[in-house]
């Protein structure tokens, strides 16, 4: 099914004023304007305090759909009727009876094959995703619903609607539920996930609704452009005899960017936004083995305040003049390039970085190689997701130095093919659309970047969650006993328990405390992600004690056992808090789900990472355990407001890339 040039426009329709139309040469949903006032007057409606939608709206969307003559109907009348409500759409894209219709439709159709009835908030979260828009719904209140029956509507126009997980576990685990759903009016549901050769790959992406992940989704369209699709015919020559496809190129793995409803979206369009994704190929590089032996041994034998100083804030290194002098002589037979002392001070500051800044356990973990290699190979993981970032490397030397810190086999240099940032990427489309029980505090972002307006939506039924008061330790140690202790007293008393974990290593050193207490706790981090469907399943138990990284935090749902609900419901325990507030939001939002019973601790410490930035005063007075909300405020602000420059900063060196690689392409 192909998308005509009317439907096209009634998707620019629904996009309202700010719709810019994509294409594959330059930027386009909101692109930044050259002076800083116009700059200025076009971010303004971002920074307006978020709109909630109205009771009244909700109630009346609700009346029209109950008002219809659906549940008598036949099948195959209710599939003519969603047919006939997106006829008139394409005619008016205003027409409120027809959008009421089509989702009326459309939720009788989950109601006989998923047997669910869309409550009133999931047909209101589903017409924010229709017109454009970002909705903010409270967590457990069925998401993945609202974003399928959007795409039901959407697919029946003809277009092309991707739904965009934050991990290739919720993708193929929303696709096979609502699957039935898309199948009643005939049609196709899939889902891409890694290891999918290409023709797999192609396959999905023609089915109607596709849900993937959104590195994959970004990777495969980097894959199309190296093939040559959407270039300028000289750029196309160049590239595919740099790729070696020879002939003409085959089609392209994703038919066209028309709809994506991007779940969780503030994960997607923010947090995942910090780096570019990049597609590289193996070389041989600067960076020779002894080389990268030589720099991790000198940066082992500098001082700090000495030599270098760690900019923790920042995440940077900054050396002294008398860094370099320092050093002991390079290994012999480098190249040349190595004796400027440039270049020498870029290979030590990373080399501290690696030492540094970088820590196994948190930012990567020792896994076992492939089947063919031998020994132990690092892998990046994803804080945001706690999920291992399979064949993810870091750039410029930085993944092999950190691999000669730990010992380990090295990997070959790489060379970069092709890079897109997030922001980029997701501007492309026709109409982007969202949704996230976390938006409100990302809404400037949404709109400066990707023009998305945030909508928050009331909970369905109200919210018996109860947060606890917030503890604060003197350091990790005292901290994981008592987390152990209120987890041990809750778990007595019936209740769930999710303890919450930033990393790895934290997750399995408060395990060791559990241990040494005889008590039994399920683990989960990027060690377990094989195992972690059956985990999820089984820590509503009443009694049961989990303890997780960021795995158990977005689109988990934890389902408590009557034992448990009877008991209080979940209890979470959050360890320490993250840079951004969203995330810790989430967690929490693992407790009473759906009007269902739940509580909520932070239980932190005064050590913790994301202090260490504080004054002196403010973190004693944690250390006493006093002063903490002001503390955590003032830590995430900083926090947030740095890593939204470096997102700034990112996206402009992607543009300035791009516009030279454009220049040169067009000139070949």
């Amino acid at each position: 099914m192909t998308m005509a040039a009317a439907d096209l426009r009634w998707l620019r329709a629904l996009a309202g004023p700010e719709f810019r139309r994509a294409d594959t040469l330059r930027d386009e949903r909101g692109g930044e304007a050259d002076a800083p006032v116009e700059r200025w007057l076009r971010d303004l409606p971002g920074r307006l305090p978020v709109r909630s939608e109205s009771a009244a709206g909700i109630a009346a969307l609700n009346g029209a759909i109950a008002a219809l003559p659906l549940r008598e109907a036949g099948d195959e009348e209710i599939a003519q009727r969603l047919h006939a409500a997106m006829a008139a759409l394409r005619a008016d894209a205003n027409d409120a009876g027809a959008l009421a219709q089509a989702l009326g439709s459309v939720g009788e159709a989950a109601r006989r094959r998923l047997g669910l009835w869309p409550h009133p908030v999931q047909f209101a979260g589903a017409r924010i995703l229709i017109t454009g828009r970002l909705a903010e719904m409270r967590t457990g209140e069925g998401k993945t619903l609202v974003a399928a029956l959007a795409a039901t509507v959407m697919a029946a126009s003809g277009a092309r609607v991707h739904v965009v997980s934050t991990n290739d576990y919720l993708a193929e685990r929303d696709c096979e539920e609502m699957r039935p759903l898309f199948e009643f009016f005939g049609l196709g549901g899939s889902f891409v996930k890694g290891g999918m050769e290409p023709d797999e790959r192609r396959t999905a992406y023609r089915h109607a609704v596709c849900y993937v992940s959104g590195k994959e989704l970004v990777f495969d369209y980097l894959k199309d452009r190296l093939a040559g699709h959407g270039l300028l015919p000289a750029r196309v020559a160049s590239l595919r005899g740099f790729v070696g496809t020879g002939g003409p190129a085959a089609e392209p793995l994703i038919p066209a960017l028309h709809f994506a409803i991007v779940d969780e979206a503030d994960s997607v369009l923010i947090d995942e936004a910090r780096t570019p994704m990049i597609i590289s190929q193996e070389s041989e590089g600067l960076h020779e083995p002894a080389l990268l032996a030589w720099a991790i041994a000198a940066a082992r034998g500098l001082r700090e305040g000495t030599h270098f100083a760690v900019r923790l804030a920042n995440r940077e290194v900054e050396l002294t003049a008398a860094a370099v002098d320092a050093c002991p002589p390079l290994p012999e037979g480098v190249r040349p390039v190595w004796r400027a002392r440039a270049w020498r001070e870029q290979l030590l500051r990373q080399a501290l970085t690696a030492l540094h800044l970088y820590e196994r356990d948190q930012h990567y973990i020792l896994a076992p190689g492939d089947e063919a290699e031998d020994g132990l190979k690092v892998q990046i993981v994803d804080e945001s997701t706690g999920r291992v970032m399979a064949d993810r490397s870091w750039e410029q030397g930085l993944h092999q130095l950190i691999e000669a810190k730990e010992g380990v086999k090295l990997t070959a240099g790489r060379d970069t093919l092709a890079r897109m940032t997030f922001q980029r990427f997701f501007r492309r489309y026709y109409l982007l659309a969202g949704l996230t029980g976390t938006a409100a505090e990302a809404a400037t972002e949404m709109w400066a970047t990707y023009r998305l307006r945030v909508r928050r939506l009331p909970p369905n039924r109200p919210i018996q969650r109860r947060e606890l008061p917030a503890r604060c330790f003197a350091n990790a140690a005292a901290r994981w006993q008592a987390v152990a202790d209120e987890a041990i007293a809750a778990a007595a008393r019936g209740q769930a328990v999710l303890v919450g974990t930033r990393s790895v290593e934290a997750s399995e050193a408060v395990a060791a405390v559990f241990a040494a207490r005889g008590v039994e706790a399920t683990v989960l981090n990027a060690r377990q992600d094989a195992e972690e469907a059956a985990i999820v399943a089984a820590a509503g138990a009443s009694g049961r004690i989990t303890i997780a990284t960021n795995m158990a935090g977005r689109g988990t749902d934890i389902k408590p056992d009557a034992a448990a609900l009877a008991a209080g419901g979940l209890h979470v325990i959050l360890s320490e808090y993250h840079e951004s507030p969203r995330v810790d939001r989430q967690l929490f939002g693992r407790a009473g789900r759906q009007g269902q019973p739940g509580t909520v601790r932070a239980m932190v410490a005064a050590d913790d990472p994301l202090f260490k930035t504080l004054p002196a005063l403010l973190r004693a007075l944690l250390a006493q355990g006093r002063a903490l909300g002001l503390a955590v405020r003032l830590a995430q602000r900083d926090a947030e407001r740095r890593a939204w420059a470096a997102r700034r900063q990112t996206l402009r060196q992607d543009r300035e890339l791009h516009r030279i690689i454009g220049i040169a392409g067009s000139t070949t």
